[in-house]
């Protein structure tokens, strides 16, 4: 699994790694100290002899681009930020079905609602659930049992 960061982060951290290996530590001494596994500092020290500089610098990230450029990213999270009723919607909960369907309608992408979150999180979103709160609440009502009540109520430490 690829670890976290820019590939410009991880080539940092495997300059360092490689620095530290020069001045005479051990690779599981390194390893702790990069915050990586041994076998992969043992695998950027063998790069790093063979290929020299060009075996530890940063690739691009692989696998499928997104479907979505920067623009229509951005339109996307304008459209989230309307609100779900916005969009057409009964309520005003955005679920990953959702997201698809206004993917599809907007862009005529289809996105599998497995990968919406995805999507999300790469826009800087986490998965929140919403609060359920009776209808009745009286928040006046609330704060002023916490001020007057509960002091009365509460129980006090022993002397």
């Amino acid at each position: 699994m690829r670890p976290h960061g820019s590939p410009e982060e991880l080539e940092r951290r495997r300059r360092r790694a490689v620095s530290l290996l020069d001045k005479g530590y051990q690779p599981v001494e390194v390893a702790r100290m990069v915050g990586a596994d041994r076998r992969s500092v043992r695998r950027w020290k063998a790069a790093w002899i063979q290929e020299g500089q060009s075996g530890i610098e940063a690739r691009p990230a692989s696998g499928r681009p997104c479907r979505l450029d920067g623009k229509e990213k951005a339109r996307l999270e304008r459209a989230l930020l309307k609100g779900a009723r916005a969009a057409g919607f009964p309520t005003d909960l955005w679920t990953c079905p959702r997201i698809a369907h206004l993917i599809e309608k907007h862009f005529g992408v289809r996105y599998n609602v497995d990968h919406v979150c995805r999507l999300l999180r790469s826009l800087g979103w986490s998965p929140q659930k919403p609060v359920k709160r009776a209808v009745e609440r009286d928040e006046d009502e609330i704060q002023r049992w916490v001020k007057k009540e509960w002091p009365r109520v509460k129980k006090k430490p022993r002397a």
